[in-house]
């Protein structure tokens, strides 16, 4: 594989060495180095292996630097894959969630991730697989649907009504009853090795 030619000239292999002892990026300082060292006339397979980086990777990099300079030694922002749904749309399923599922227009009176898929493709138009709702879940920091499911007819009022009035009274004791000893084990045994020592 021929090595491609190092097409700029305004900046010295001195120049390179001083700007990467200057950077704050570690990775576009090794790469200058690298591109230093092919200036200064070491082989491009040396000056790869020096540099922690193949041959091929150092190709990719003079490219770079022959039509950007310095400045293109450094990594580009990976744009990555859009995502399925914009903000609001992930705002307003974070609300669902919250809200948890309402039987008259959701079917069901708990979500799983099958239900959001459905929701989301009749509310917003965009099909997901299961597993895509997971980790949107995961990402909207939901780690579990955890909204408890309520009957549709129960009473809320009803339900804190129980709540107080079913709380556990703490026990108290009789006025009659012996206090409970800490501990009994051993202590028959120790009074009778008392009393054979006298």
């Amino acid at each position: 594989m021929a090595g491609v030619a190092i097409t700029r000239t305004d900046i010295s292999a001195a120049d390179l060495r001083a700007a990467a002892r200057r950077s704050t990026n570690a990775r576009q300082a090794s790469r200058m180095l690298a591109i230093a060292m092919v200036l200064d006339g070491f082989s491009r397979v040396e000056a790869a292996r020096l540099s922690g980086m193949d041959r091929q990777s150092l190709r990719d990099w003079v490219h770079r630097y022959n039509k950007d300079g310095v400045d293109g030694l450094v990594d580009r922002a990976r744009s990555g894959r859009p995502a399925s749904l914009s903000w609001v749309e992930q705002g307003k399923l974070a609300s669902w969630v919250e809200k948890g599922a309402d039987l008259a227009r959701d079917g069901v009176v708990r979500f799983r991730r099958a239900d959001l898929r459905d929701r989301i493709a009749a509310e917003f138009g965009v099909t997901l697989h299961e597993r895509s709702v997971g980790k949107l879940l995961r990402r909207l920091n939901f780690r579990r649907l955890s909204v408890r499911p309520q009957h549709p007819q129960s009473d809320p009022e009803a339900r804190e009504t129980f709540k107080k009035t079913s709380q556990p009274s703490p026990r108290k004791r009789s006025a009659g009853a012996p206090l409970a000893s800490k501990s009994k084990s051993g202590s028959r045994m120790k009074q009778e090795l008392a009393s054979k020592a006298r």
